[in-house]
């Protein structure tokens, strides 16, 4: 039989996998702990020495999801992972990134401008469920079809 492993082993083979926030690092460990305060002990300790932090958890889950979604889509996913509203603030991309990401999508998604506008609301539908605003969205769908638009007017 294997000998228990401890509070902290186990932690730090959560830490060694990925990224992990101080929320849901809690959350996994909370089954093996014996009391509280030997959770908060363990994540204090972690935390200090730098293996755990919720500003380098936020920073790779915003680098690895931005290209796909918005600023508030972003936003509300990190604060119900327990991360701080000030530190996910000066993370997000800016406005400029942000179009930049919601035209990609749009352009890869569907592959050609909306002929009608039923068609325009399911594009706009789509870069909203994301998580881009309102503004970046038709923003987005002026510049992502413009180049059709200027060849149309060419011919």
């Amino acid at each position: 039989m294997k000998p228990q492993k401890s509070l902290r082993a186990r932690a730090l083979d959560i830490l060694a996998r990925s990224e992990t926030g101080r929320a849901a690092l809690k959350r996994k460990l909370a089954p093996y702990a014996q009391s509280e305060e030997e959770l908060e002990a363990v994540l204090n300790e972690m935390a200090e020495r730098g293996w755990q932090s919720d500003e380098r958890y936020a920073e790779a889950y915003i680098h690895s999801k931005s290209q796909k979604h918005g600023s508030l889509r972003l936003r509300r996913d990190l604060e119900q992972q327990g991360i701080d509203r000030d530190t996910v603030r000066a993370l997000l991309p800016d406005a400029e990134q942000e179009l930049a990401a919601a035209v990609a999508a749009v352009q890869k998604k569907f592959k050609a401008p909306p002929q009608d506008y039923a068609e325009k609301q399911k594009q706009m539908r789509f870069l909203a469920y994301r998580g881009f605003d309102g503004d970046t969205v038709r923003l987005a769908l002026r510049q992502a079809w413009a180049d059709w638009r200027d060849e149309w007017d060419g011919e």
